[in-house]
């Protein structure tokens, strides 16, 4: 557990999660002028809850149960690949195969064992990833206990707590506020109402709220499965597979394929039982080996490992993806929408001047400033830089008569003091544009240093109540303080990476526009030069996506304004990425199609994103891409392999019915085929490096080559059947004809897979030749040829069958470039 003890001071530095999950351990200061009470001597209600007080609350049940899960349970993985309505089918079939013909006939039922415990393992694999990974990026929330405040997980929180709240925190449990400082509170997520909450001692806190101001702490009311949104949060956190454009694609497919079979195969038992006078047994194992290929079983498991896989190796890059489908949407990003600081820049930054206006003394500047940073017990960057340029000497501190923190709506933040000298004086510190008129000298000095992608910020006197509607508009200007902010070493290469892949990025922030755009110039953003004010931006959604559109810089957004921002994007038809780590980012990520946090980011931040890179490095959203790329363009490519089959399955039921012959294949030759054409090479493909851009419409792209394909397989394979029919006569006849038929069939299926395959590399080249030998060596070893039932008979059929099959690989070459021309995706 780590310590955290209460700063009376206001020396707290930020409470934000280290990138390793643990918090900043800070001594109690029980000498502060600010406030001499030792925390032993504070109130009750004060100290929080004591040891033998959590303890008995403990052995009550009182605790914060609600399992917050990254993943789906062991049990949840082995039904989803277990209870399936195609291994339903495919085990019905199985069994009475077992019963009615030779082991062989039996592979396909062990190769669906297999593929589901592949499925298995790999999922379970990605789990435990994933919930290492959980536990790194798990917020941690903080709680007195006995006086002393400590980061504890939120499954220990128990009733009666009293939980510390700053800024970006979120409320992990319902409550009852007991401490406020100026806290505001926004509770968006749940009620829809976008303004924030000023909350004062006994306001009710709802769990799922977060701090956008200010600091406090509340005492818990409401635990566990009680809390408000606790449903809400254990829902929101587990590992889905929903909203996917792949897997719905998958399940549309696998929705049309199961009307299909219907009907197909009851013709299918009806012709090969009752209307052919043949062995029972033997009538059987054709019709089964007619309607099993029919089923793709194979894709939903090779999709499923591929995002398994996925996760993996971006876990292995200190990457959560906290629902599966964002590495997939991510791949379909067309605008990333960048917050610069903590994503362009690192989140410190230092103070490289301090430049007196109106004759004020430079002295007293820097006892204001040093004053201003020990007022904010939850400082941002750009306060905890001053804190380090100017400490308050123990003993000089003044004490603080009013607070305002800092706001990202108003872009300011002031205290008021009393310098104990029998003065006092209050004061404002932020962004210079909000706080001085426009005609005001000093921002053309402003505008000259923000051109140099340096950050200021205005220290200004004022006179009244802090929060009064008209206290900016009388403040008179003391100094600018000259910020200079750390850029990310990595940032540059990952905006040219972008740029290279046709993504359109968008730097939106709460700075200075002119001051971003210097930033972004000086990591070579495409566009940087094309600055604006979000407070001229039109308020007209379509102006204001054309604005989106034609700029590359947006400064002094407000957060309502990301979120607007993020919806005029998607309604010109955008598939929009945020990524920021301030509270001031959450509507936005929450709206966006894709939302990625830093991992020492706010916890609320961290709550909505889909994404969380927990080494806090923006040089990881490529890796995602890449990832995102992969699972798509593969799982492409392989479900036409599948899909191909499935339609010339059907074709050739179809036709068998029609022309009332036997099925040509029993299930061993098709098991064999489907192995070698589709079941390893599908596998080695689906893992393959792909750098292919996304492209939409899955099903229409799969559908428009594996319909042709399957129909030229079907026509060629069952063609040679009748000609071998026609030729050989006698005992024997029959298997001499399935063998014709298998050969022309895996050729046709070898063609595919070898325009599938394209682009070839060495390894591409060696798989698809590896296949082939493999069906050679069963052609010409006599246990194999006995096993899988296939013996070419003659030289006349083998060599016809050759033919046959050239000339549909002929019309498959034809048939996939005048598709790839004239039904463009």
């Amino acid at each position: 557990m780590t310590q955290r003890a209460l700063d009376p001071s206001g020396d707290e530095p930020n409470r934000s999660p280290m990138p390793d999950g643990t918090g900043r351990q800070v001594k109690i200061d029980a000498g502060s002028e600010r406030d001499p009470v030792h925390p032993a001597g504070l109130p009750a209600a004060a100290r929080g809850l004591t040891a033998a007080e959590v303890a008995e609350r403990i052995a009550r049940g009182e605790v914060n149960d609600v399992p917050v899960r990254s993943s789906r349970s062991l049990t949840e993985i082995v039904r989803a690949n277990v209870f399936t309505r195609f291994n339903l089918i495919i085990g019905v079939l199985w069994v009475i195969m077992l019963f009615v013909a030779p082991i062989q006939d039996s592979l396909f039922g062990f190769v669906i064992i297999a593929n589901t415990g592949i499925g298995i393992v790999q999922e379970w694999r990605a789990k435990k990833t994933l919930d290492s990974l959980a536990v790194i990026g798990e917020a941690k929330p903080t709680v007195r206990r006995d006086g002393v405040a400590a980061e504890i997980s939120t499954s220990e929180i128990v009733l009666g707590d009293l939980v510390e709240l700053g800024p970006g925190d979120k409320a992990v449990v319902d409550g009852t506020v007991a401490e406020a400082d100026s806290l505001e509170i926004d509770e968006s997520l749940l009620t829809g109402e976008a303004d924030p909450v000023l909350k004062r001692p006994g306001d009710p806190v709802m769990s799922g709220s977060f701090v956008v101001a200010g600091g406090g702490a509340f005492t818990a009311t409401k635990v566990g499965r009680e809390a408000y949104a606790a449903q809400l949060a254990e829902e929101a956190s587990r590992f889905t597979l929903v909203q996917s454009e792949l897997r719905s694609g998958i399940s549309t497919i696998l929705k049309y394929v199961t009307w299909m079979m219907i009907p197909t195969a009851i013709g299918l038992v009806i012709s090969q039982l009752v209307v052919k006078d043949n062995n029972v047994k033997d009538s059987i194992a054709r019709t089964v080996g007619g309607i099993v290929p029919m089923i793709p079983e194979g894709l939903v498991l090779l999709t499923s490992v591929a995002f398994a896989i996925g996760v993996v190796r971006l876990g292995r890059k200190q990457c959560l993806v906290q629902e599966l489908p964002a590495i997939e949407g991510l791949a379909r990003v067309d605008v990333v929408c960048l917050d610069k600081t903590g994503t362009l820049t690192e989140g410190g930054m230092d103070v490289t001047e301090v430049r007196a206006l109106n004759g004020t003394d430079e002295p007293y500047l820097h006892r204001v400033l040093g004053a201003l940073g020990s007022s904010d017990p939850h400082p941002n960057a750009s306060l905890q830089a001053i804190i380090d340029a100017y400490p308050v000497p123990d003993g000089q501190r003044w004490d603080v008569t009013q607070a305002l923190p800092f706001s990202s709506a108003r872009k300011y933040s002031g205290a008021a003091f009393d310098e104990g000298d029998g003065h006092e004086s209050a004061w404002l510190l932020g962004a210079p544009d909000v706080l001085l008129p426009e005609a005001d000298p000093a921002l053309t000095e402003i505008e000259q240093l923000n051109e140099q992608g340096l950050r200021v910020l205005l220290l200004a006197r004022v006179r009244g109540e802090l929060d009064g509607p008209e206290t900016a508009a009388g403040a008179v200007p003391g100094a600018l303080i000259v910020l200079e902010q750390r850029l990310r070493p990595d940032a540059g290469e990952t905006l040219a990476y972008f740029a290279d892949q046709r993504v359109a990025t968008k730097v939106i922030s709460g700075d200075n526009a002119v001051s971003v755009g210097a930033v972004a110039a000086k990591l070579g953003l495409p566009g940087a030069e094309h600055t604006l004010d979000a407070r001229k931006l039109p308020t007209d959604p379509d102006a204001m996506a054309t604005a989106m559109e034609e700029n590359s810089v947006f400064g002094r957004v407000t957060p309502q304004q990301k979120r607007e921002m993020v919806a005029a994007l998607q309604s010109r038809g955008h598939t929009v990425a945020m990524t920021g780590d301030g509270v001031n980012d959450v509507l936005a990520l929450k709206d966006a199609d894709i939302g990625v946090s830093m991992g020492s980011g706010s916890e609320a931040t961290r709550a909505v994103a889909q994404i969380v890179l927990l080494n806090n490095s923006f040089a990881t959203l490529p890796s995602v891409v890449a990832e995102g790329r992969r699972v798509i363009g593969n799982i492409t490519r392989v479900a036409t392999l599948f899909l191909t089959k499935t339609v010339y399955s059907v074709l050739l039921a179809v036709l068998v019915v029609c022309f009332q012959v036997e099925y040509p294949f029993l299930p061993r030759h098709l098991t064999l085929l489907s192995t070698l054409t589709i079941g390893v090479p599908a596998f080695f493909l689906a893992l393959a490096p792909n750098k292919e851009r996304a492209h939409p419409h899955f099903v229409r792209r799969v559908m428009r080559y594996a319909i042709p394909s399957g129909t030229i397989a079907a026509a060629a394979t069952f063609a040679m059947y009748l000609i071998a029919r026609s030729h050989y006569s006698g005992t024997g006849a029959l298997d001499a004809e399935t063998s014709a038929a298998t050969l022309t069939l895996f050729l046709v299926s070898m063609w595919v897979l070898a325009i599938i395959a394209r682009p070839y590399t060495w390894w591409r080249i060696c798989l698809v030749a590896a296949m082939g030998l493999a069906f050679l060596i069963v052609l010409v070893v006599p246990w194999l040829q006995d096993f899988f039932a296939l013996k070419l008979v003659g030289t006349t059929m083998p060599w016809t069958a050759v033919g046959i099959a050239v000339v549909a690989s002929v019309a498959l070459e034809y048939t996939w470039r005048l598709v790839g021309r004239r039904f463009p995706v």
